[in-house]
C-alpha cells in the first residue's frame, strides 16, 4: 500500500509520527510536507496528497493541519476526491465503508498523538461495502461544481 501523507506547521508533529509508525509497519509514505513546524499554507500541502490520490500515485491519503477542516477542503477540491475528517476510529471506518473516503483529515488540536494511529489503521484496513452506499456516491458524484467567483 502507497499512502500520500501532507500537513501544515500546525499538523507537522503529528504528521511525523504517523508517518514513522506507518513506515514501521511495511507502509510506504509519499510525504508532501511540510518539512518542520515553521508556518506554513496547508493548501500547500493538502493538493499535493490529494492529486497523488487522484492520479492512482497513492493508494490512500493523510493530509494533518490544526482543525482537519482546511485539509479537507482542499483535498475535496481535487477531481477524484473523497476526503473525510475523523476525530475517531468509527468516523474513519464509516468514511471508508459507507462513503468510500480516500483520503482521511486528521485535526491535530482535537487528536492526541496515541489516538491517532488507531483511527489511521481503521482508515486504511476499512472497504469500501458498496451495495445500498453506491447510489449515493453515483448521485454525488454527478453533482457539478459551482461556478468560480470572479
Amino acid at each position: 500500500m502507497r499512502v500520500a501523507i501532507g500537513a501544515d506547521h500546525r499538523g507537522f508533529p503529528l504528521k511525523e509520527s504517523v508517518k514513522k509508525r506507518l513506515e514501521a509497519s511495511g507502509v510506504a509514505v509519499i510525504d508532501f510536507g511540510a518539512n518542520s513546524d515553521a508556518p506554513a499554507d496547508y493548501p500547500d500541502y493538502g493538493r499535493p496528497v490529494a492529486e497523488a490520490v487522484a492520479e492512482g500515485k497513492a493508494d490512500l491519503g493523510i493530509t494533518v493541519c490544526w482543525t482537519g477542516n482546511g485539509m479537507n477542503m482542499v483535498a475535496n477540491k481535487v477531481s477524484g476526491v473523497r476526503a473525510a475528517m475523523a476525530l475517531n476510529p468509527e468516523m474513519a471506518r464509516l468514511a471508508r465503508a459507507h462513503n468510500d473516503a480516500n483520503v482521511l483529515s486528521l485535526a491535530a488540536k482535537y487528536t492526541p498523538d496515541p489516538d491517532a494511529m488507531s483511527i489511521v489503521n481503521e482508515f486504511l484496513k476499512t472497504q469500501f461495502e458498496g451495495g445500498r452506499h453506491q447510489k449515493r456516491l453515483d448521485k454525488m458524484d454527478a453533482i457539478q461544481p459551482a461556478q468560480a467567483r470572479p
